[in-house]
């Protein structure tokens, strides 16, 4: 593992090593080479390998393979509108990306809870500087501003937490976390500790309610910023609550009803928030919301389904999410417009460009036989297990999202043609390599979803 991340760390000198004109070739190119050699790394390791530096298993494999996948894509989809900066701000952008990148992959490998901790704050940071630095709208402060807060404030329980478990147990390494909730002290609530502790997590998904500084950070990110943040960031908090369950004594759902009903109340929420948003990303962001709701429910649930389904929906949704988002930027790079009235008409311009966007809409609306059905299947069986009402308010959610899903499609591709974008410059070769390397792995996983499950 540490020749992976020594691999990805060679990005820094051929960033700033590389003339100007080939930059951002050689650094996507070095991005999908070691992509591949990481992907091969852990395939042959069967998501199965331990030291007490890095550490692999079937929750972080998945997820580390995601984070690998989606840098090079980074790279592809921010040339268009880094190349006019001038060569310093280029190589700033692609040196937060790649750093970026390493605190969410070292996040996800490590063993060690206080390091997972130190690795989920510090991409806030690179996080930050993307959004502040290279955002599109006058309020991009305002989002950094927004996302610091709700970070830092949700981290401070965590962080108690972490060192009050440290002095009692001398140990913070997950070899030794499946017997250390046996000796937990019992606390009076139970419910509240868990909702507490897991705020940091909560706040990352993002939780209904705690979910406001994620749209604004999408719509004024660049679509790297929001690539990353969608595809990799938000599965952190998930990634979290998975990984510190066994350290916490077993509470029943009934202590932390109070999420669990934030939560069926979100996904219900931001899935008719979406039906009368105007601005593209905004739309998906929200749509991003409800899915990860729909994760923390599951989550909730404890049980080995609903746990698998929690996996199968970050996956499906990372992928998916961060196609719609390339979309959006196709869009915006061509009308310097997201909102929905102005791109009305494009599937007459750009047919092919219409497939896609068909394509990842009804990949994000859960069709079967894609991953994000099978996901939302198996989480959906979880709750009817658990609760058959609660399974019948989160079945109106399925209508929602086709309703928003159609709505976006119809809404961006279809209609009377504006003056305004008669004449387009048509999409490029790099564009469609880009969705289709997003599609891809979907399409890969419907196949054979051992792959990594």
């Amino acid at each position: 593992m540490l020749m992976i991340l020594s691999a990805w760390v060679t990005i820094f000198p051929t960033v700033l090593l590389a003339p100007a004109k080939h930059m951002w070739t050689l650094a996507t190119s070095q991005g999908f080479i070691i992509t591949f050699l990481s992907l091969s790394w852990m395939f042959l390791q069967d998501f199965n390998f331990a030291n007490p530096l890095f550490f692999i298993d079937k929750i972080s494999g998945p997820l580390a393979i995601l984070t690998c996948w989606l840098f090079p894509l980074t790279m592809l989809a921010s040339q268009s509108k880094m190349h006019l900066e001038p060569i310093n701000r280029q190589q700033t952008y692609i040196f937060n990306l790649t750093f970026l990148q390493l605190m969410t992959l070292l996040a996800f490998t490590t063993p060690d809870l206080m390091l997972f901790f130190i690795f989920f704050e510090a991409s806030l940071v690179p996080t930050m500087i993307v959004i502040t630095r290279w955002g599109a709208q006058e309020r991009r402060l305002e989002a950094g501003m927004y996302l610091a807060f709700y970070t830092m404030l949700g981290a401070i329980p965590l962080m108690i937490w972490i060192s009050k478990f440290y002095s009692t147990h001398g140990s913070l390494l997950p070899t030794l976390t499946h017997t250390l909730h046996i000796s937990q002290a019992t606390t009076n609530y139970p419910g509240l500790l868990w909702t507490v502790y897991n705020m940091a997590f909560l706040v990352k998904m993002p939780l209904y309610c705690l979910h406001l500084w994620l749209p604004k950070a999408h719509v004024e990110a660049p679509i790297a910023g929001s690539m990353i943040l969608a595809g990799t960031l938000l599965k952190l908090g998930g990634y979290g609550i998975l990984r510190t369950s066994p350290l916490l004594q077993e509470s029943d759902l009934s202590q932390t009803l109070f999420v669990m009903l934030i939560a069926i109340l979100g996904i219900l929420a931001t899935a008719l928030l979406c039906l009368r948003q105007t601005d593209l990303k905004s739309l998906i962001a929200l749509s991003s919301v409800s899915h990860m709701n729909l994760v923390i429910a599951a989550v909730l649930i404890s049980s080995p389904w609903s746990y698998s389904g929690a996996m199968v929906m970050m996956i499906a949704h990372g992928l998916t999410s961060s196609a719609l988002f390339c979309l959006a930027n196709t869009s915006y790079e061509r009308t310097n417009s997201r909102t929905l009235i102005l791109l009305r008409g494009m599937l007459l311009i750009f047919p092919l460009a219409g497939l896609w966007w068909m394509m990842i809409m009804l990949l994000n609306m859960g069709l079967p036989p894609s991953i994000n059905f099978v996901g939302e299947v198996l989480i959906m069986l979880s709750l009817f297990n658990w609760s058959p009402i609660a399974f019948l308010i989160v079945a109106f959610n399925l209508i929602f999202t086709t309703a928003y899903t159609l709505y976006a499609l119809w809404a961006a591709q279809r209609g009377p043609l504006p003056d305004h974008i008669k004449t387009l410059f048509p999409y490029q070769i790099r564009e469609h390599l880009l969705l289709f390397l997003h599609i891809l792995p979907g399409l890969l996983l419907i196949l054979n979803p051992e792959l990594i499950f």
